[in-house]
């Protein structure tokens, strides 16, 4: 199945949010190493990985900058990011 314009940006996104957390983690490393359960999906301990607002909201508007995308799907992408696993925000 091909990969799609939406899929490569989060993918993205979330290799620069794990680049930057605390600690520091290669994404591709953490998906290919990562259990799987009973449905096959891979399981990411993203609540080991934390990271700042301000570096989250700068990752994503870079990435998002400057795309042929239209407002739904910036916001698709925007959710799959807050809703995925992404790292979890530092408490200030």
């Amino acid at each position: 199945m091909k990969e799609t314009k939406e899929q490569k940006i989060v993918w993205q996104i979330l290799k620069e949010m794990y680049a930057v957390s605390n600690p520091p983690a290669d994404f591709d490393e953490l998906v290919n190493s990562a259990e799987e359960n009973k449905l096959g999906q891979r399981i990411i301990h993203y609540n080991d990985y934390e990271i700042s607002q301000e570096d989250y909201n700068k990752i994503v508007e870079r990435n998002l900058k400057g795309q042929r995308l239209t407002k739904l799907k910036k916001q698709a992408i925007k959710n799959s990011i807050a809703l995925g696993c992404s790292p979890k925000f530092k408490k200030e």
